[in-house]
């Protein structure tokens, strides 16, 4: 009883700590505000790109995410998943990447489809999404001791059907943080200040969608943690740092008036992946937590 009374007492006090942090955080990013100058042309500050088809594709995969996140909450709400088995994980995770997979071949048709933003896009996300399920999924097994319990065929160990969630999942992410980072980048004029309230903003970001992903699913009994308030507070930092590198090199592709090759976009984000791997693992490092991979 005693034991069990400091693990509540230490997940308080973990919880508090936390929310104290999350709201100095947003405590500092609305003072930095009063530092920054606005750009004398009002209408420069803009939400999305400049460049049409990328405006266009950050448009559709925040429409189109309407649409898989009612699948998956009337799966969850009505626990449809309990008559799934590993081809119907598949065919709904598959089914719902195919708008995405097809959307580049019916937008810019006069450029070469490698030319086109929404295949680069998707090549960037699907090579982050692949390395982000084959590798990072066992830094949750190791260090939060996340568990996979439904029916499914497995690459690496790892659901094979995550592998394409994780692409559609990624694609609202990136869509939605582009919008926002952009709107402080071209509202605000260069400096110092800038550069730090921005940086706040995306660590601000990508916890909160860590930290939201891993609430909605919470509903979901066949993803399970050793500890699950440990994994909605520290894990979601722990996988809030997928997203404070991907983040901000996505928003690089296209943005300017130069734009990216297919090559050029394919290794921004294998280097992006190899930098959140290097993070992962210096916090397990620090954590002292042997890394054991059972493919």
């Amino acid at each position: 009883e005693y034991m069990g009374a400091n693990l509540q007492r230490e997940k308080m006090d973990t919880q508090t700590s936390l929310v104290v942090f999350l709201a100095s955080v947003a405590a500092v990013l609305t003072g930095l505000l009063l530092f920054l100058e606005r750009v004398k042309d009002p209408k420069a500050s803009i939400w999305f790109s400049a460049n049409t088809e990328k405006a266009a594709w950050e448009k559709f995969s925040l429409g189109y995410s309407v649409f898989w996140i009612a699948c998956f909450a009337a799966i969850v709400g009505f626990q449809w998943y309990e008559q799934f088995g590993s081809v119907e994980y598949m065919v709904v995770c598959f089914g719902l990447c195919i708008p995405l997979f097809l959307y580049p071949l019916f937008v810019s048709r006069k450029a070469a489809l490698s030319n086109r933003f929404a295949f680069k896009a998707n090549v960037w996300l699907a090579v982050f999404s692949h390395i982000g399920n084959y590798w990072y999924t066992h830094y949750f097994y190791n260090v939060l001791e996340a568990k996979y319990t439904f029916p499914s065929w497995r690459l690496n160990n790892v659901p094979f059907c995550l592998y394409f969630a994780t692409f559609f999942y990624f694609s609202f992410y990136h869509a939605l943080s582009n919008i926002l980072i952009r709107k402080v980048t071209t509202t605000y004029k260069p400096s110092a200040v800038k550069t730090l309230f921005l940086s706040g903003v995306i660590f601000f970001m990508s916890y909160v969608t860590a930290f939201m992903e891993t609430l909605t699913i919470s509903g979901f009994p066949y993803y399970s943690f050793n500890d699950r308030n440990m994994a909605l507070t520290v894990g979601s930092l722990f996988y809030g740092i997928y997203f404070l590198v991907s983040f901000p090199v996505f928003f690089r592709l296209d943005e300017e008036t130069v734009k990216f090759s297919l090559f050029q976009a394919t290794f921004e984000s294998l280097g992006a992946s190899m930098l959140v791997l290097c993070l992962l693992d210096a916090v397990r490092l620090w954590l002292g937590i042997p890394l054991i991979i059972q493919g």
